[in-house]
């Protein structure tokens, strides 16, 4: 018996573009000259078909999203970069010190069992 694929599996990996201008717009509820402002201002930057065409990615329609919702809250879009800018940073940084966390504990493990087998 053929089991029924897990909910949501139809949708795309977050980071594939598959999504037109207008549909981008529509799924992170802006307008689509807003789209083009905020691509413009380099806020983010869609991938392009063969023949020019946007397309946007989950990724990038998370980050529309919170493009408007930094806009709503009265910030500029200077300073909306700025702050994607620094989340962008503070993520990489995050991730670089969780592999760090986990070389640094695998390397102990090693030198607790070198240690142990040599006594």
């Amino acid at each position: 018996m053929q089991q029924d694929p897990q909910p949501g599996s139809h949708l795309p990996d977050p980071g594939q573009a598959v999504y037109g201008i207008s549909v981008a717009a529509d799924l992170a509820g802006i307008g689509v000259q807003t789209l083009r402002l905020y691509e413009r201002h380099g806020l983010l930057t869609p991938a392009r078909s063969d023949g020019g065409t946007r397309r946007y990615s989950g990724d990038d329609i998370a980050r529309l999203q919170r493009i408007a919702a930094l806009a709503a809250a009265g910030v500029n879009l200077a300073g909306i970069g700025r702050i994607l800018d620094l989340e962008d940073t503070n993520a990489t940084l995050n991730t670089d010190n969780d592999r760090l966390r986990d070389d640094n504990t695998a390397l102990r493990a090693d030198n607790r069992a070198r240690s142990e087998t040599s006594k």
